[in-house]
C-alpha cells in the first residue's frame, strides 16, 4: 500500500507497527521521499482488512489518511515480524 495525507513526521510508521503487532500482521512500513508512506504487511484476510479499516481512521488525532493505492498479491513472502525501514 501507499498511503498519503499527513503521515511523515506524525507517529505514524510507529503507529503502524504498534497495530500490526497488535494485528498479529507481519511486514515493513517506510517513509517515501515524496511525502507518502508505503506498507507491505501479511496476514489472514480478516485481520488484513480490520487493520485497514483503523487504519483509514488515522490511528490517532494527529494523522490524517487522504488516500490509500491498495495493490494484492496473493503470494506471501513469509515475513516473521513487522519493522520499521
Amino acid at each position: 500500500m501507499v498511503i498519503s495525507g499527513r503521515v511523515q513526521g506524525v507517529g505514524f510508521r510507529y503507529a503502524t507497527q504498534q497495530k500490526a503487532i497488535e494485528y498479529g500482521l507481519d511486514g515493513w512500513v517506510q517513509n517515501n521521499f515524496e511525502g507518502t508512506v508505503e506498507l507491505e504487511i501479511e496476514g489472514t484476510e480478516e485481520k488484513l482488512y480490520a487493520f485497514i479499516d483503523e487504519m483509514k481512521s488515522g490511528f490517532n488525532p494527529v494523522i490524517r489518511i487522504d488516500h490509500i493505492e491498495k495493490q494484492i498479491n496473493e503470494e506471501a513472502k513469509g515475513y516473521k515480524r513487522f519493522s520499521i525501514k
